[in-house]
């Protein structure tokens, strides 16, 4: 079998790339399809990857191979536990106001953070790729796919806040409000995919208002 330096390597590229096949995956390794596949196998009896057919257009359907909840589990969230045991005191001491302003003061320091970063940013691409490399230094895995010059999508295969966002949901509502604000009002941030939904990961459409264009 081909060596690899670590099985975290295929890993994460699941994680960032999603579902791919093993002849796409040897191309994206530098390695030969028949060696991907024994990893992917050798990882399949670990239970860290699963595969599943997907139809083609044309010819025989291909088969995919993808992270299980155990593959994800290998990405955990930063001090997960410590995280939720601060927010179970905040809310025990100072009640949902008190969690409420955390989550407001929260915002208020990231977005000081995003703004400073965006400062010299001319263009909608400028603006999400370095909003892009912003998340990937903490830890978001995140790139961008441009639909059109008006249109990108922020994408972000990992959620180190994970944990604390399914105890309490606002902090989603702040990520939004804080790409938002950064943006500014002529651009527009929906949520696309949303992991807490149950989609692979979390992504964010960004497009230039209707005003603007017209």
């Amino acid at each position: 079998m081909e060596p690899v330096k670590n099985i975290d390597t295929i890993l994460a590229k699941l994680k960032s790339q999603g579902a791919m096949t093993s002849g796409t995956l040897a191309k994206a390794l530098n390695m030969t399809s028949m060696g991907a596949r024994q990893h992917l196998l050798r990882l399949e009896r670990k239970k860290l990857v699963s595969h599943f057919l997907e139809r083609a257009n044309i010819g025989r359907p291909k088969q995919m191979w993808q992270l299980t909840e155990l593959g994800h589990q290998r990405f955990p969230d930063r001090h997960a536990d410590l995280t939720l045991q601060l927010l179970d005191s905040v809310n025990t001491v100072f009640g949902e106001q008190g969690l409420a302003q955390l989550i407001t003061v929260r915002e208020q320091q990231i977005l000081k953070r995003y703004q400073e970063a965006l400062k010299h940013c001319k263009t909608l691409a400028s603006k999400v790729s370095t909003l892009a490399l912003i998340r990937s230094d903490e830890g978001y895995i995140a790139r961008v796919e441009k639909v059109s010059d008006q249109h990108y999508v922020l994408i972000e295969n990992h959620c180190p806040i994970c944990a604390a966002a399914s105890q309490c949901q606002s902090f989603c509502r702040s990520e939004l409000a804080i790409f938002q604000q950064c943006l500014g009002d002529n651009y527009k941030v929906q949520h696309g995919e949303y992991l807490l939904a149950g989609d692979r990961r979390c992504s964010y459409k960004i497009t230039v208002n209707d005003c603007i264009l017209a």
